[in-house]
């Protein structure tokens, strides 16, 4: 299938598209649905500020993408510091404010906002102070800072000093940001410098972001697959990436190491992105030879290299974690499995005397425990000892619920028990239609049970597939054993305090969780109680164990 376009450019827009909506198996670069996180400002009438990784068409403007939270995390409480921005979610309007529905909160009385929720703030002032934080995003620290002074100069000369100290306050806190940001031209030009660095099948690229002349930040992409294409192709498919995720401004000047494959389509692209958004001003792409200018390109290409270097590492280091175990291929050779039980799901029960029973799910990927994909089940439906139908609910819990597509399915399905237990867990699987293996392990001979098969088998003492069933079945029993100790402790423990008048469960379980244990509730202080629940539980509390403490004297004298 071929679809024509009218430009190189609308080619790479339309194959991004594409990507992320098809999902193509050996693409991998842009089909991930997860992106870099973003800094939006709302389109509403009182405009929020905050971090988001979806970008909408709703006509709010987006600053980003940026690869280090970190960095957009200083850039936003710069914000918080600089500015008093509401962050709320009130859908105001000058309407609703005039119908007063709104109370200011705690941010007003602290001076992070100005409370517009209650026209303490009017719209043209809040609209104003929003401009000066779009100008911060876009790196116009100095124009900001210009503006603030002036205004903190006119209130000053109108002799409302109250105002100008509250600016001068922001202008300290902006210079304090501006500081921070290091040096990297004396002029005041916008630049994105770009460099690569490449080894075989992987490379990575890096963009500084430098705005009047101050590094603002920069992001790294990595290429999976460089295939040693050489690096005016890099730094093409750098440049086209970044601006078709980027929604900053656009600079005045493009530094790269070296000419660029589809330099015309880069420019042709740019130009059309500018007028979109109303700009009139060129981009010029540049290849620094010598002085400063080719300085900033080196220290680009520099970190390039450092975070290739650390990307090969780890990408290492991931692979040979990922290795997985000799015990693994032994299990699918001993069970003659149709594939490697890569993932291994257990379960097991466990009861007190046929009460509070419950049921537990570990899992086991390569080998190893993946302790995220645990799952604890307390049972519904079975009255009394009945571990069969335990076992037949938990399995069509885990295999028909939410958890069938919460969860992928796993390889080899392992339960805690003999025939009975198995059967139980391979009717319910049947009757669902899933066709995967399945065993049963008894704890006391440690035999194998097999579906349709009336004798069980033992493996090798000595192999390690054996030694692999042991520990994923050891390990979802004391999973179980610890889920339901927590159970009859925690019910052991609230008893008492549910005896009391006025105490229901919701309170006996803050107190538990505040105080540890029935004993430190009765010990506690009075305004240890009153602090924990208030004044009239605490009260109640208070009677109620100083009465028990009055009988078990009135006990002791009658003994005596």
């Amino acid at each position: 299938e071929v679809m024509l376009t009218s430009s190189e450019v609308e080619a790479l827009i339309l194959e991004n598209n594409l990507i992320k909506q098809l999902k193509p198996k050996y693409n991998i670069n842009l089909r991930d649905d997860k992106s870099y996180p973003y800094i939006v400002v709302t389109n509403e009438p009182f405009p929020r500020v905050f971090p988001t990784r979806t970008v909408l068409r709703d006509g709010s403007k987006y600053y980003g993408p940026y690869t280090e939270s970190k960095q957009m995390r200083y850039l936003l409480d710069a914000i918080g510091e600089i500015f008093q921005v509401r962050s709320c979610s009130l859908k105001m309007t000058p309407e609703t404010i005039a119908q007063k529905k709104f109370k200011v909160c705690l941010d007003y009385h602290i001076k992070k906002c100005q409370g517009p929720c209650e026209g303490f703030q009017s719209l043209e002032e809040y609209r104003a102070m929003i401009d000066e934080v779009k100008r911060l995003l876009s790196g116009k620290t100095k124009e900001v800072a210009r503006s603030i002074e002036a205004r903190m100069k006119q209130y000053a000369k109108e002799m409302k000093f109250e105002q100008a100290a509250t600016l001068k306050k922001q202008l300290d806190a902006l210079n304090r940001y501006s500081a921070k940001q290091k040096v990297l031209s004396t002029d005041e030009i916008d630049r994105d410098i770009f460099a690569v660095a490449s080894n075989k099948s992987d490379a990575c690229g890096v963009v500084f972001k430098v705005r009047d002349g101050k590094l603002l930040g920069s992001q790294h992409f990595y290429f999976s697959n460089a295939n040693d294409e050489p690096e005016s192709r890099l730094l093409s498919r750098l440049l086209e990436r970044y601006y078709l995720e980027t929604t900053d401004i656009m600079p005045d000047e493009i530094f790269v190491p070296c000419e660029l494959e589809s330099r015309e389509a880069i420019e042709s692209f740019i130009v059309k992105r500018n007028q979109e958004v109303g700009e009139t001003k060129s981009v010029q792409i540049v290849v620094p030879q010598i002085g400063d200018k080719a300085k900033l390109v080196s220290m680009c290409r520099a970190n390039a290299e450092h975070l290739l270097n650390e990307y090969l590492i780890q990408k290492q280091k991931r692979g040979e974690a990922l290795a997985i175990p000799n015990s693994v291929y032994s299990l699918e050779r001993d069970l003659r499995l149709p594939k490697l039980p890569r993932r291994i799901e257990c379960f097991d029960n466990s009861h007190f005397q046929g009460s509070e029973t419950v049921s537990a799910m570990v899992c086991f990927v390569d080998g190893k425990p993946k302790k995220s994909d645990y799952r604890k089940f307390k049972i519904r439906t079975v009255e009394g000892i009945d571990d069969f139908a335990a076992m037949a609910e938990v399995i069509e819990r885990r295999y028909s619920g939410s958890l069938s597509t919460e969860l992928p399915l796993p390889d080899l399905i392992v339960v805690d028990g003999g025939k009975g237990q198995l059967s139980a867990a391979v009717e319910v699987l049947e009757r669902l239609g899933l066709k995967i293996p399945i065993i049963g392990l008894a704890k006391r001979l440690e035999e194998v049970f097999l579906p349709n098969e009336s004798l069980p088998f033992n493996l090798p003492k000595t192999s390690s597939s054996l030694k692999l069933l042991q520990q994923v079945r050891d390990e979802a029993h004391r999973f179980a054993i610890t889920f339901h100790r927590d159970l009859r402790n925690k019910r052991t423990l609230s008893s008492e305090l549910l005896e009391i008048e006025g105490i229901g469960k919701a309170k006996a379980e803050k107190l538990l969780k505040i105080f540890g244990s029935v004993a430190q509730v009765e010990s506690a202080s009075f305004e240890q109680l009153e602090k924990a629940v208030g004044k009239r539980t605490a009260e109640t509390l208070r009677r109620y164990f100083d009465q028990k403490r009055n009988r078990a004297e009135e006990t002791t004298l009658d003994a005596k």
